[in-house]
């Protein structure tokens, strides 16, 4: 098959993937190793290729990734059990002074969704916010819309969390991981900032019913207290700082072109895996204990929700790489020339894909995973190459993955049930605010490509 009829066969496959996941319920691993094999066969692939390629595919990606999705999410499990995201939070609340406390729960959600995934970083939080809103005389819904679209942010966009990282990985871009921090962190800031004028803005006028009951068991002096001991300001953002530090100079290295025996040993230790692994062992200076509770059973809870990622991310591998194995990179080169697809408009493309899949079904994860997969033939053909680029490629279908959080996401479901709102209320605010966030984003990147491209 060649032609178009080689891109219908694609977005047919597609469209299976969306509906398999949104109306079948089945999970995307499952659906993409499907689609995988479905278009390598009706795309007349010899059998041995397709099968070579799924093979290819899948590994390839888990052997230059996989450990670090592996650790990361230990990284956000440890954070999370020993009190060091309570931590953090409270450190930034400090700086930021409570009478500005949206300000400081969008800071303090971007902050801790780096390693934390969003809805568990959200639950850690949730009483945190009530507190704080109760102590501001300020309502719940602004505090839930300033943390859900922190949290949102800086899941979408910034590594070491698992959905930029696999992102990264699909489109050969992981050897820049450095870059895409920088770039993440200087196109989350403007989104976060969306989403707070947002909460200031649409948040205050929004009054859950209730929102005070019970008021008492959101005192914040009480919170801090019944969780006990919380480690120390500097061991709660070492797993988090040092691997980013790390990974930020071996950048430098790289783009300096500096070498000898010390800058080798900086580039041992700031590649992703390593980085990534010496963030686990600050992690363990955490543990309030070293028993099999913290040593087996903590660690077994981040190796479990770094399994259905590694899998998702997998099978994206194995389904971009039967896609480029037709002839489609040759087809779309014809379309070298084409305005749209050269240039600065070309980053639109990646925006709208995403946009679409997370619409569709639900899984900001899944949208980068897919959407990474789908526009990896493109970039060579249309001469997107080079770290920056590849990073705002990322940045682009993380500002997608962002559009819209609604009621076929599990995350719209948290901020929904942990702030009380209603439906109505959480389209009002969370879904409309990650419109506003990922349409910013976007904005953001595309400025970036005309003045760094």
């Amino acid at each position: 098959m060649e032609g178009f009829g080689l891109i219908v066969l694609i977005v047919i496959g597609v469209l299976f993937v969306i509906f398999a996941t949104a109306k079948l319920k089945l999970h995307p691993f499952l659906s993409l190793i499907i689609a995988a094999f479905g278009i390598g066969i009706v795309a007349g692939l010899p059998l041995t290729d397709v099968v070579s390629s799924v093979n290819d595919g899948f590994g390839g990606l888990m052997g230059s990734i996989g450990l670090v999705i592996v650790f990361g999410t230990i990284i956000g499990v440890i954070l999370e059990k020993s009190g060091a995201a309570l931590r953090m939070a409270e450190v930034v609340l400090r700086i930021v002074g409570e009478k500005r406390p949206q300000m400081a729960m969008s800071i303090i959600g971007s902050i801790v969704s780096i390693p934390v995934f969003c809805d568990s970083g959200y639950v850690i939080l949730s009483s945190l916010k009530k507190a704080l809103a109760k102590r501001a005389k300020v309502t719940v819904a602004s505090m839930a819309i300033a943390l859900s679209t922190g949290l949102f942010a800086t899941h979408t966009l910034v590594p070491p969390t698992p959905g930029p990282i696999a992102a990264a990985g699909n489109i050969g871009a992981e050897a820049y991981l450095g870059t895409i921090i920088l770039i993440g962190v200087i196109v989350a800031i403007p989104a976060i900032i969306a989403g707070y004028i947002w909460a200031v803005k649409v948040g205050t006028k929004i009054k859950v019913d209730g929102e005070y009951d019970g008021a008492s068991a959101y005192d914040y002096d009480t919170i801090i207290k019944e969780f006990g001991e919380m480690p120390s300001t500097l061991k709660s953002f070492a797993p988090i700082v040092v691997p980013i530090l790390f990974i930020g100079f071996s950048s430098v290295i790289t783009f300096a072109g500096w070498s000898g025996t010390f800058f080798d040993i900086f580039l041992f230790l700031g590649s992703p895996v390593v980085a990534l692994l010496i963030g686990v062992l600050f992690a363990f200076l955490l543990l309030p204990d070293y028993n099999e509770e913290t040593l087996t059973d903590w660690i077994g809870i981040g190796i479990k929700e770094a399994a259905p990622i590694l899998l998702i991310t997998g099978a994206g591998g194995a389904f971009g790489t039967v896609i480029t194995a037709t002839p489609v990179a040759d087809f779309i080169q014809g379309f070298g020339e084409s305005a749209f697809f050269t240039g600065a408009m070309f980053i639109f493309i990646p925006f709208l894909i995403a946009a679409a899949l997370k619409s569709a079904q639900g899984s900001s994860t899944a949208a980068l995973v897919i959407t990474s997969t789908l526009v990896a033939p493109l970039l060579p053909e249309v001469g997107v190459t080079g770290a920056i680029p590849l990073a705002l490629v990322v940045m682009s279908v993380g500002a997608g993955a962002m559009v819209v959080s609604h009621v076929n996401d599990s995350y719209f479901w948290v901020v929904k049930e942990f702030s009380g709102m209603s439906v109505t209320q959480a389209y009002k605010a969370q879904t409309a605010g990650t419109l506003l966030q990922g349409i910013v984003a976007i904005i953001v990147t595309f400025i970036l490509w005309l003045l760094l491209v």
